[in-house]
């Protein structure tokens, strides 16, 4: 529905394909189908394959897209969606994410769907990607280890931080792949972003729904500059502690963050009668106020806690990976600014010998050497609702679409 959806706002389909006929797999067709579902036009894409029954690991499939050889953006966006299946699965499953075993994520057909969702992109030129609060359906859904509730697991893992809504429908809305799609690529959520719409498209799922359209829309369109809006709402949760070691306050810091805080942090001050103090202070949800506070009084021990509501203007940030020494390294990326993750460097330095510092260092210059210069004219492509594509690891779903669809609920 994500890659039918592009392909019905302009992306050339002969582009797709020529770009995926780079993938090192055979046997398998992308047809391209118009079609109405509720009285709206569409695109339907099916990718026809022959490895239903393949179950490849994480490892091997971003194997198979590096050996592809896709220009930059398509392979970092590519290898960003299944490395966010493989990090969910992992924590699931308890396996180093590497290692995780892709059940229907590892055939062709679903391979196909995500490396042609991002090719789409590109030949779309969309720099930018925001998507609409994300719907979910109730019940059960069939996978490869049996009967599961609706949302899958890995869908709930993976839209850890991303608003979502229920919808009373026994429908699988969104599969791991779609929220692996919306996890890895999109920079915000929420309505539609001021732009100057260019163009729109829908993708088409299987299933006709009795009440609204089986369909995702994206919007594609270029920015428009804005005042400055209304930030995101947070409370500034704090308590003064005069009897804490310096260990229990470390401690409290990493509970608080754990607990779903923002930001934790500690600044000196002094009491009455001259007693040096430290105040331990925590940003959050103000739909985390009770949990963080509950936090808050057991690890300080501190008889009372005050706060403040204010807002925050977080800027859009994404994770991609570089190699130092053979080893994978995240760097944190926001516009302007690239930034290697402190743990990784570590892990990195611990295997190597070598100084963090310097492989901080290597992994920053190693991801600018690799990246574009800098953007052109900025392009947003809203999701109007998840894209779908096939179930992933250890959720089996049959490939069958029209006794198991991937059904969406419409804009």
């Amino acid at each position: 529905m994500a890659l039918g959806s592009l392909i019905d706002a302009g992306a050339e389909v002969d582009g797709v394909r020529e770009l995926l006929d780079r993938l090192p797999v055979s046997d398998w067709e992308l047809e391209v189908e118009p079609v109405l579902r509720g009285g709206i036009a569409g695109t339907k894409v099916h990718v026809h394959a022959h490895d239903h029954t393949v179950v490849r690991t994480a490892a091997h499939i971003q194997g198979l897209v590096a050996e592809a050889r896709l220009p930059d953006r398509i392979q970092q966006r590519a290898a960003a969606v299944f490395d966010a299946l493989a990090q969910a699965e992992g924590r699931l499953h308890r396996r180093p994410p590497d290692q995780v075993h892709f059940h229907e994520v590892g055939g062709i057909d679903a391979i196909v769907d995500v490396v042609g969702t991002c090719a789409a992109l590109e030949l779309l030129n969309v720099d930018r990607i925001s998507c609409s609060p994300v719907a979910v359906g109730l019940g059960m859904v069939r996978a490869a280890h049996g009967i599961i509730p609706n949302p899958a697991p890995a869908v709930v893992e993976l839209l850890a931080g991303i608003p979502t809504r229920g919808i009373d429908l026994s429908v699988e809305l969104t599969t791991p792949t779609g929220a692996a799609l919306m996890a890895a690529l999109a920079t915000s959520y929420g309505a539609l972003p001021a732009m100057e719409v260019r163009a729109s498209g829908f993708g088409a799922g299987t299933k006709e729904l009795p009440d609204r359209p089986n369909l995702t829309q994206v919007v594609l369109g270029e920015a428009i500059d804005q005042p400055p809006r209304d930030g995101q709402p947070v409370v500034l949760l704090e308590a003064n502690v005069d009897d804490a070691t310096g260990e229990i306050l470390a401690y409290a810091i990493g509970a608080l963050l754990a607990a779903g805080a923002h930001d934790a942090w500690v600044t000196p001050i002094v009491m009455k009668k001259g007693r040096p103090a430290h105040t331990v202070h925590a940003l959050v949800d103000p739909a985390l106020v009770a949990s963080v506070t509950a936090v808050l009084g057991a690890e300080t021990g501190t008889l009372g806690v005050r706060g403040h509501q204010l807002e925050r203007w977080p800027v859009p940030r994404h994770h991609e990976r570089v190699e130092v020494d053979d080893l994978s390294v995240r760097v944190k990326v926001s516009p302007g600014r690239a930034k290697a993750e402190f743990d990784d460097a570590v892990h990195v330095s611990e295997r190597t010998g070598r100084p963090v510092r310097e492989v901080l260092a290597e992994a920053e210059r190693r991801w600018h050497e690799r990246s574009d210069a800098p953007p052109t004219p900025l392009h947003l492509a809203e999701a109007i609702e998840e894209p779908a594509t096939e179930h992933p690891s250890a959720h089996h779903h049959p490939h069958d679409h029209d006794h198991h669809p991937h059904d969406h609920d419409p804009a």
